[in-house]
């Protein structure tokens, strides 16, 4: 019997082995699917980060172009703190007059966003910074 125990235990000892292997080669695999996945999510969420900051920054400069919102979508802070202030300070001074020259900015913005490609879009307002016009 203790032969037949000897054999039982070498297989035991084989088959733990074989499943150690086999719980390895699965966390890699498991490891780099994650990785390939998180991979092409971030490209993904970056081309359509792209293209949603173009589309919303054009319709928010269309709608609500004298509040400066659409340069604080870009990233704009200082732009849009401007044209927030011109909007309400010389808009009540001058009795809407600040406002809707700010709107016309707004407006104007807005179509020149929404009709440069996406390429070009990326290019000159986000990686190039160009704050106005």
């Amino acid at each position: 019997m203790s032969e037949d125990n000897k054999d039982l235990g070498g297989e035991a000892e084989d088959a733990f082995e074989g499943a150690n292997k086999q719980e390895s080669n699965f966390a890699d695999d498991a490891k780099k699917a994650a990785n390939e996945f998180s991979d092409d999510a971030n490209k993904a969420i970056d081309q359509l980060g792209g293209e949603n900051k173009k589309l919303i920054a054009g319709i928010l400069a269309i709608v609500l172009g004298s509040l400066g919102i659409h340069k604080f979508i870009l990233g704009y802070q200082k732009e849009g703190i401007i044209m927030l202030v011109c909007t309400v300070v010389l808009g009540a001074v001058t009795c809407g007059i600040g406002a809707s020259a700010m709107g016309l900015v707004g407006l104007i913005e807005g179509i020149i966003y929404l009709t440069k490609s996406d390429e070009e879009f990326y290019a000159t307002y986000q990686v190039g910074r160009k704050p106005w016009f």
